[in-house]
């Protein structure tokens, strides 16, 4: 019984933390142009802008190629909705932005996307100009060292949707249950 109420508990809680964070998005950037403006790198060398989130949906998630758990099952997860989706969500558009460029060259970005999905971009470029690019996303992100000369990113674990105009269109919450992740981007394809 107990454990049962604690079940529903943690259930409410992660329920809680999921609304509070699309309404701090919705009450950021609903209806207006989400983000700035930014000039990164693609994972195949080439320049990528604002302009790729325009004329499709799109799923963004921000992590690194060194994240030891939530970036592998976010984007196994990712390719995994997409392939489920197939013709429905053919025009949504996935990318992966990394939050440690330093070590997330596009050639690193472009071997560890396409081991999950060749449907999602690996995005990067200067480190200066990533962190304005996920600060204006409302995306957090902080190195932490480990003690023995390496480090890791702490970093926001929700995928953003994005509608068509770029505006923000809702979140998918790390490990949200499948069912509604995808519930959500069949309404981001037909509405978004």
């Amino acid at each position: 019984m107990m454990r049962s109420i604690l079940v529903g508990i943690l259930v409410l809680m992660a329920a809680g933390i999921g609304w509070l964070t699309f309404d701090w998005y919705r009450g950021h950037y609903g209806g207006q142009p989400f983000g700035a403006p930014f000039a990164l790198t693609d994972q195949n060398g080439k320049p990528i802008t604002e302009a790729a989130f325009r004329g499709q949906p799109s799923a963004v998630f921000f992590g690194f190629t060194h994240c030891p758990e939530v970036c592998p099952t976010t984007l196994a997860e990712m390719a995994g909705w997409l392939d489920k989706l197939g013709d429905e969500g053919k025009d949504i558009k996935a990318y992966f932005v990394s939050v440690d460029p330093e070590r997330d060259t596009p050639d690193v970005m472009k071997s560890y996307v396409s081991n999950f999905s060749d449907r999602i971009i690996g995005i990067t470029g200067e480190p200066d100009k990533v962190r304005a690019m996920a600060k204006s996303f409302g995306i957090y992100f902080k190195r932490v060292d480990t003690g023995d000369g390496e480090y890791n990113m702490d970093h926001t674990a929700s995928v953003l949707m994005l509608n068509r105009k770029g505006d923000f269109f809702g979140t998918i919450a790390y490990e949200e249950n499948p069912e509604t992740a995808l519930a959500k981007l069949k309404r981001l394809a037909k509405d978004g």
